[in-house]
């Protein structure tokens, strides 16, 4: 059953805030290592049960479970004394690098980095495995950056408690409502057609419960998602599908996309065989006919032209707030003035590598600014304009990890939109089929009802949730570490950052050390 958001607070209260252990959908969840039993030597003593604190091992009546693989330390087990391989009486217990964990992920989203985020889903910490949760392996952008931590800071004794993570979306004091985020990042657009219903609910709620937003998209606004209006950003696109005043006048923002960074001057396209029933009915389209969204929108072509676009909305909507998104060509921090002086209230910097596995590769990796290059551009012109405290900077585009939000933050950005993480957290293998109807083999970006029933949306939300909470918790770590009270003191911050191509000192060393490596619990 899904709630109303309304009740949400009042009958769920903050336990939906804490992490509940969510476990896959899948029988054999994948894993970095396997833990091999030989059943022909195993006697079922259960001594492995005893020893092992991170429940690889557990009982069944009087069976022994298979292992749980992925909760297993590996190879660093073997120095500690609790190593199950040392003390099992028979020897029939041996650990291996699992063969499946070098096939999937790639330099963007490595293996370490899909499985460290399907562990924060489930669990809502950080993982106590070897697995690298904070960077890829792409050798540049946000994987080239390092924050460095002073040894000593203000106030050593500043707790989670005392940190904010809150921002403010309208900064310009025009006599709209303020919209106030619990989060420094909100969903991006995915819409109905691109991704199933129930994983648009999934997300919905887990930004109702951490007062945060999520968009649409550009394919209508389905009726399920109407209890959450508080919580949704409806999107206005240049395919125009599914617009329509009433859904405009139900929510706090409004969005335009003008472009998208992962194929910007290519627009959208949706494949016939995931334009269903359900899906052409809210697009007021025909079913099994492929849909495109041209690149422009073809009525604006100036600024002029653009703030009749924003004037409409408010006129619509009187209580909303505006936002624009567009891609990152690089005259973008020109772009961005315009759009102030439109009347947006929100600059929505879209980057390259952002996207879903439908957005084709030689857009993602050729065309738009990486976004860390688009971040600083455009903060440092808006300040030199003198109109940066009176817009709202969002970026994303690739945006992967805790890490990577705070060091958008760092390089100019006031908060981030988030897509493809929450996608992993539901499990989604990066497999590039989400351009097909039935291509999802896991029910997240299928347009299928019998593949969508796949994803239950309670577990989803608590599998967003999770990531959510480790999320939070390790921004006020960062924040801690760094002696800062609120995420808004951290924005521009970029003397706090290192790129290690132009670092000096020894790398590993001083950076381990710096960024506390170390693996813990949130």
């Amino acid at each position: 059953m899904v709630l109303p958001a309304e009740k949400i607070f009042t009958e769920q209260g903050d336990k939906y805030l804490e992490p509940i252990p969510t476990p896959s959908r899948f029988k054999n969840p994948l894993s970095k290592y396997r833990v091999l039993r030989n059943e022909k030597k195993c006697s079922r003593c259960g001594r492995c049960v005893e020893v092992c604190p991170y429940g690889v091992h557990s009982w069944a009546g009087p069976l022994l479970r298979r292992p749980q693989h992925y909760r297993c330390l590996g190879f660093r087990c073997a120095e500690r004394d609790f190593y199950c391989v040392r003390h099992c009486p028979e020897g029939a217990l041996r650990v291996i690098l699992n063969p499946n964990y070098q096939a999937f992920g790639d330099r963007r989203w490595t293996n370490d980095l899909l499985l460290s985020t399907w562990w924060q889903a489930e669990f809502g910490t950080l993982p106590h495995t070897d697995l690298e949760y904070r960077i890829g392996n792409s050798g540049g952008g946000f994987d080239r950056l390092r924050f460095i931590f002073p040894r000593e800071f203000k106030d050593s004794k500043l707790s989670h408690d005392e940190i904010s993570l809150e921002i403010n979306l309208n900064r310009r004091a025009d006599g709209r409502p303020q919209v106030t985020l619990g989060v420094p990042w909100y969903g991006g657009g995915m819409s109905f057609g691109s991704i199933s219903l129930n994983t648009m609910l999934a997300r919905t709620r887990a930004a109702v419960a951490w007062n945060t937003l999520t968009c649409t998209g550009e394919g209508g606004y389905p009726e399920a998602l109407m209890p959450y209006d508080y919580h949704i950003i409806t999107q206005v696109a240049t395919g125009l599908f599914g617009v329509r005043e009433d859904t405009i006048q139900r929510v706090r923002v409004v969005e335009f996309k003008y472009a998208q960074g992962a194929k910007p001057g290519l627009g959208g396209h949706l494949l016939g065989d995931k334009v269903t029933p359900a899906v052409a009915k809210m697009r007021e389209a025909v079913p099994g006919s492929a849909l495109f969204s041209p690149f422009p929108f073809h009525s604006v072509y100036s600024v002029e032209d653009h703030k009749k676009h924003v004037d409409w909305i408010k006129a619509v909507n009187p209580c909303a707030l505006v936002s624009v998104k567009v891609s990152t060509p690089t005259d973008v921090d020109m772009v961005a003035v315009g759009s102030y002086d439109a009347g947006a209230h929100i600059i929505h910097l879209d980057g390259s590598y952002g996207g879903t596995g439908a957005a084709p590769d030689i857009a993602k990796k050729n065309i738009a600014m990486p976004i860390e290059y688009a971040i600083p551009k455009v903060h440092q012109f808006l300040r030199q304009e003198g109109i940066r405290d009176r817009i709202t900077l969002i970026a994303s585009g690739g945006l992967r990890t805790a890490y990577d939000i705070a060091k958008a933050i760092a390089l100019g950005a006031d908060g981030v939109v988030i897509g493809t993480a929450e996608m992993v957290a539901l499990e989604c293998t990066r497999c590039y089929n989400c351009e097909s109807g039935r291509g999802c083999p896991r029910g997240i970006a299928t347009t299928d009802p019998e593949l969508s029933t796949m994803l239950e949306v309670d577990w989803g939300f608590r599998r967003i949730s999770n990531l959510y909470y480790a999320w939070t918790w390790q921004l006020k770590e960062i924040l801690r570490r760094l002696g800062l009270k609120r995420i808004t003191e951290l924005v521009g911050r970029t003397d706090l950052l290192v790129h290690l191509d132009y670092y000096d000192r020894p790398v590993e060393d001083d950076l381990r050390r710096s960024e506390g490596l170390g693996k813990g619990k949130a």
